[in-house]
């Protein structure tokens, strides 16, 4: 169970995934400022205090509590080599009993983006969630303008399941996104007729 682990580390081949910490707000801060322009068109508006130290140590507190509680698992991602803040991803609604689901949502710094860390970090969420969680549906969703996010997905398994008019807003708009899904039984498109 998720809250049983109130630390959660992921390791990959060039990652590490691990929960925000007080100590992480001038990386994050820095990163989140220099990658502004490229990250607001596929965000919700940034409240006037985003940046604030006041903001991050609400963010940390809300990822404490929220892996204790089991409803999500807010990961920060950092490259191994150098320790460096690329981006974060982040398991949220977490559903148990007969859904056993949760959601994806990521984002990248600018001057980290199409290396392949996202891939790496949401095929490492995804396993974790399928095999340590023991969850069975997890579900993304973007912009339909978003291709680079939408090959990525399917990149990752993730399969296109339909578009949910007016889903978030998004940079100040109520905005349709397109919606995918990853199942650890997969058996879209398999039949048992012979």
């Amino acid at each position: 169970m998720l809250g049983a682990k109130r630390k959660v580390r992921i390791e990959t081949e060039r990652l590490t995934l691990r929960l925000p910490m007080h100590s992480d707000f001038r990386t994050w801060s820095a990163l989140r400022r220099d990658s502004e322009a490229f990250l607001k068109p596929w965000e919700p508006t940034w409240a006037s205090d985003h940046l604030s130290r006041k903001a991050f140590t609400n963010r940390v507190y809300w990822a404490q509590r929220s892996v204790s509680n089991g409803t999500a698992m807010p990961l920060f991602i950092f490259r191994r080599s150098d320790d460096a803040l690329v981006g974060a991803i982040t398991l949220d609604h977490i559903k148990r009993g007969p859904a056993q689901s949760g959601i994806t949502g990521y984002w990248m710094g600018e001057h980290f983006a199409r290396q392949g860390y996202m891939r790496e970090a949401i095929e490492a969420v995804v396993h974790h969630a399928f095999t340590a969680l023991d969850l069975s549906r997890i579900e993304a969703g973007c912009l339909p303008e978003n291709t680079p996010s939408r090959r990525l997905l399917e990149q990752c398994g993730y399969k296109y399941e339909g578009v949910a008019q007016s889903y978030l807003q998004i940079n100040g708009r109520w905005r349709n996104h397109v919606l995918y899904a990853n199942l650890r039984h997969d058996r879209r498109g398999k039949t048992d007729v012979g």
